[in-house]
């Protein structure tokens, strides 16, 4: 069954609209999700919405139609409003015609399995919320076996995280943890950590690569703190021909992921 919304200042409005605070998507466990494809992205991975909000007098789809009917079947909430207040939840002047709020999941390292795959991705202190969706998107182009936050990154549930991950965020395995909690997980059992650096680096082509390779991306201004590249097992140097003296930290993470994929798989 179907719930209406008409009015503006009704408190369901009122807690979407909340929604897009980091601090009351902390407080509550929920983010937004916008727009039909990721929502299907999400559906097609076994993760559906608690609360599905649609716009009124959109055109018929078969995949919201199929989407409202297992939200439903699953016990969610489908709620219908006008494309105004749609806008007012998003923030959005020209919002997608539905939109899901999810439920976050465990992001614990103790949720993730080391030998799914050969190659991860941490990040440490990444800022962008588009650089965090990119390198969830790389780490579902390489089939890498999840992201891992290091220290004070971007929400990766933020909607600029989400919107730029196109559809990752819900097929990379995600884990936020600070270093000192990482590091012992890490040497806990097998894993090589690998940075770009310019300190006692060797050249990144044809390097020493071991499964599974845990690829290390700093912050985007000002790198990763020297005792995280020294507790690196190997350091590589990526090249600049040009007069950048570096990469974006989720281009760097990109072509790392590549040639480290290139040198396991040869």
């Amino acid at each position: 069954m179907r719930k209406h919304i008409t009015g503006f200042s009704n408190p369901t409005v009122k807690y979407l609209r909340s929604l897009r605070d980091k601090k009351h998507r902390k407080r509550s466990g929920q983010f937004l999700v916008e727009g039909l494809r990721l929502l299907e992205d999400a559906r097609s991975t076994g993760r559906l919405p608690a609360t599905l909000v649609m716009a009124e007098g959109r055109a018929a789809h078969q995949l919201l139609a199929r989407l409202e009917a297992d939200v439903v079947a699953a016990g969610g909430e489908v709620i219908a409003t006008s494309p105004d207040i749609l806008s007012k939840i998003t923030g959005k002047d020209n919002a997608q015609s539905v939109v899901g709020v999810f439920d976050e999941w465990d992001t614990g390292l103790a949720a993730l399995d080391r030998s799914a795959a050969p190659i991860w991705l941490v990040a440490q202190a990444l800022r962008d919320p588009g650089n965090l969706g990119t390198m969830l998107r790389t780490g579902d182009a390489v089939g890498a076996g999840g992201l891992i936050l290091i220290d004070d990154c971007a929400d990766p549930f933020s909607a600029e995280a989400v919107r730029a991950s196109m559809g990752a965020v819900f097929t990379v395995p995600l884990a936020q943890a600070r270093w000192d909690e990482f590091l012992p997980w890490l040497r806990e059992g097998s894993g090589q950590l690998l940075a770009a650096s310019l300190r006692d680096a060797v050249p990144y082509r044809g390097a020493a690569y071991e499964a599974p390779c845990f690829i290390l991306v700093g912050n985007e201004s000002q790198g990763l703190p020297q005792e995280y590249e020294a507790a690196c097992d190997l350091r590589v140097t990526m090249p600049m021909r040009g007069r950048a003296d570096s990469l974006n930290a989720a281009v760097a993470g990109a072509v790392l992921a590549y040639e480290v994929l290139a040198g396991l798989e040869g």
